[in-house]
């Protein structure tokens, strides 16, 4: 129910935020990227500091980069950004931005794990509820720069929380509080990318990051 719930509010909150930008000019859209920018980068920090094993975190980001690479996680996605921009979409160019930013916001971080986990044991979904009211909240501002994409990255919510909910009962005892902790760092290394990207600075194929978040674990390991 968490799941669902933060679904629809990504909706809800993506859908004002499209409505409204029809009636924000052009200059304050392009401030509300700058803030949402500027927004990610603390938030990334103070992800990345939670982690204490700092070279499974340099590993983990080499190794997951290459593996992303040699995958095409970021053209594969931005593919099928494409493709659902092509039969649902008006808008061009912002679309596949709009999905992929909200997707990486919205999929990567503790909330993410530790309140699926929550869900598919039967606990009140209280974490879930939580990140609904924050992803929702981000929506409208996401939107309202990006336009449609962000409603579409419910699905992504959708589909990785709703994953872990349904298999909580057998993968929670993977999710010790050292995976946990130096997942977060991980995440917060990729949202600091993603900071970059909405700021202009430098653009950063994060989607093919990602592998790095499931490298961590094995490196913990490797690197006590």
């Amino acid at each position: 129910m968490g799941t669902i719930v933060n679904s629809i509010a990504v909706i809800i909150g993506g859908l004002m935020g499209t409505i409204f930008k029809k009636r924000i000019p052009e200059g304050l859209q392009k401030l509300l990227m700058d803030a949402l920018g500027l927004i990610c980068i603390p938030l990334g920090m103070e992800m990345a500091i939670k982690g204490e094993k700092f070279l499974a975190l340099v590993f983990s980001i080499v190794v997951g980069a290459i593996i992303g690479e040699l995958l095409g996680i970021h053209a594969w996605l931005e593919n099928l950004s494409l493709k659902i921009e092509k039969k649902f979409a008006k808008e061009q160019n912002t679309f596949a931005k709009g999905f992929l930013t909200a997707t990486l916001l919205y999929c990567i971080g503790p909330m993410t794990i530790m309140g699926s986990l929550q869900d598919g044991l039967g606990q009140t979904p209280q974490i879930l509820y939580t990140k609904a009211l924050l992803d929702g909240t981000a929506s409208i501002a996401l939107a309202s720069a990006l336009g449609v994409g962000v409603i579409f990255s419910s699905i992504s919510v959708l589909i990785v929380q709703g994953s872990i909910t349904l298999f909580a009962k057998f993968i929670s005892p993977f999710f010790t509080t050292l995976v946990v902790q130096e997942m977060t760092a991980v995440g917060g290394v990729l949202i600091l990318g993603i900071a970059l990207n909405l700021l202009n600075i430098k653009q950063i194929k994060v989607a093919n990051l990602l592998p790095a978040l499931f490298l961590i674990p094995f490196f913990i390991h490797i690197f006590p």
